[in-house]
């Protein structure tokens, strides 16, 4: 039970050629032009295009397909049992769990956040090898800046009162999460790393487990009444997305960061050159294995918990992008078998910037614009209920792929 007072009311090339060498690391030609903060780049000479792929999956459903088998869920309601099954499992896998707990929707931010790190350690190994250290912390400040900008502008800018900016949210998150993660990366061994790693994910458990909460005590993991939470509602300034509390807070940072130095791990692996290519799938995969035993097995003491992303849920999450990972570069970059995921592809090496259009102009909207009223209320009347909203997300995402592809075909490629 929340005991608290209210909070006060005003308060990123032309083609990706089978990665016969993924541990390369990806060289760009000069930059040809500049807008902005927006840089747009020519094609890479080489690049893992398994993690391009991973990029482009978890950002897949982030702009739409959640919705199409949402949609889906609702078309096939009280069609029989196998397809209300079907359409429920669907519906069920692309929702957040309500709190504790994991589905494949709750997984596919923090693989965002893992394939970061991996691309932390291609694009500055490589900067640091071109230009100097000082050049790579300045671009990564710099980057980190305008992500964090972007971010804001996301949610609305400074079109209302300071207290209802929202300062957390998803590119606010990246933004802290590759900040950290990369002045670590070019400030320590593998296994300082090592050690910052376990660092956080044990000193964010040891914090939630052992300081008391103002009127709860210590211990507690319940929503509204955890020390991560109690952080958000007095100390975290601007408008909370849940208004007692953020998925994106301050404290629950801390472990976000090590979820982006588990894909900094992924990234040194890939670029090892001592280590065979399908070993490098193989040590991927039964890694991911191991880290999500180990995660869900910790979480019968601290419990495996997205909204707070508890350290448990640190290794679950970390564990399933790494694993993904694995089975994408076998398939990809080891067996050359790439035609089926360049969708993924094309989405992958823009995804900033097709995630930043969704939010400030939305897919959604353009397709409302062309099938929805009175199409999207025939479609439910004439086929079933929800084939309406069905029409609407497979053109908004249909869009959106057309867009990647546009951006992808014409080598044009966006980067903060």
């Amino acid at each position: 039970m929340d005991i608290r007072p209210k909070r006060n009311s005003n308060v990123l090339s032309a083609s990706h050629p089978p990665a016969r060498q993924p541990d390369e690391t990806a060289v760009h030609a000069p930059r040809q032009r500049q807008i902005a903060a927006v840089e747009v780049l020519p094609v890479p000479a080489r690049r893992v295009a398994s993690v391009d792929a991973l990029r482009g999956f978890s950002m897949f459903w982030i702009l739409g397909a959640d919705s199409l088998a949402r949609a889906l869920d609702q078309m096939l309601s009280g069609k029989g049992a196998i397809l209300s099954a079907i359409g429920g499992f669907a519906g069920t896998q692309l929702t957040h769990v309500p709190w504790e707990g994991a589905r494949f929707y709750d997984l596919i931010f923090p693989m965002f956040i893992f394939v970061t790190g991996v691309s932390i350690v291609f694009s500055l190994t490589r900067l640091l090898e071109q230009e100097s250290k000082a050049a790579a912390h300045w671009r990564v400040l710099r980057r980190s800046a305008l992500l964090f900008a972007l971010g804001i502008i996301a949610y609305g800018g400074i079109s209302q009162t300071w207290a209802d900016i929202r300062l957390g949210g998803v590119l606010q998150r990246i933004a802290l999460c590759y900040l950290f993660a990369s002045v670590l990366f070019l400030n320590l061994s593998l296994r300082g790393l090592a050690a910052a790693f376990v660092s956080l994910l044990a000193g964010y458990w040891a914090l939630m487990t052992f300081v008391p909460v103002p009127g709860i005590g210590a211990g507690s993991f319940a929503k509204d009444a955890n020390l991560a939470d109690w952080i958000d509602f007095y100390y975290m300034p601007g408008r909370l997305w849940e208004k007692t509390r953020d998925p994106e807070g301050l404290l629950s940072t801390l472990p976000a960061i090590g979820t982006c130095l588990l894909g900094v791990f992924a990234g040194l692996l890939l670029k090892d050159s001592r280590v065979e290519a399908h070993r490098k799938s193989l040590w991927l995969i039964a890694a991911g294995a191991a880290m999500m035993a180990a995660g869900w097995l910790w979480g019968l003491q601290f419990p495996v918990i997205k909204a707070i992303w508890t350290s448990s849920f640190v290794l679950v999450a970390g564990g399933f992008a790494a694993l993904m990972l694995g089975l994408l570069h076998q398939l990809i970059d080891v067996w050359g078998r790439k035609r089926w995921a360049e969708v993924f592809i094309w989405i992958g090496v823009n995804a900033i910037g097709l995630y930043v259009f969704n939010m400030l102009v939305g897919f959604q909207s353009i397709a409302a614009r062309l099938v929805g009223g009175d199409a999207a209320r025939l479609a439910d009347a004439y086929v079933t209920k929800g084939a309406g909203w069905f029409l609407g997300a497979a053109v908004s995402l249909a869009l959106a792929i057309a867009a990647a592809r546009f951006l992808y075909r014409r080598k044009i490629f966006l980067r903060v």
